[in-house]
């Protein structure tokens, strides 16, 4: 079963390589939806409680990111390196994380389901 949770913060970045209004400092409030895919544990009746799941994005990614001036986190924060960042915190405490989808507004989106990560298991 695949579960999917949506969460958000509020950030600031300078793309540098960008050629246009995007190398100057602006902001977004970015969504982004978390996909964790397993079993359904027959004692709890869940994939995951969303208690916990909440837990472990606020703890790996809200805490650090809300607010925050992304170019102190990466180098060149795009959506799409963004989501691969997202992935990264998540992953090791998520083994079932599917996919990453990251809306800088509201019609632009990214998904990242950890195609550079390589292996069979990502």
């Amino acid at each position: 079963m695949l579960l999917r949770r949506t969460y958000g913060f509020e950030a600031s970045h300078v793309l540098p390589r960008h050629p246009g209004r995007c190398r100057n400092l602006h902001g977004h409030s970015y969504r982004f939806t978390v996909e964790v895919e397993g079993e359904i544990d027959p004692e709890q009746g869940m994939v995951i409680d969303f208690g916990e799941l909440d837990a472990v994005v606020t703890e790996r990614v809200l805490k650090r990111l809300d607010h925050a001036h992304l170019n102190d986190v990466l180098e060149n924060p795009t959506a799409e390196w963004i989501a691969v960042h997202l992935w990264r915190e998540l992953r090791p405490a998520l083994p079932g994380l599917r996919a990453v989808e990251l809306y800088e507004t509201e019609g632009a989106a990214v998904v990242y389901r950890g195609e550079l990560e390589g292996g069979a298991d990502r």
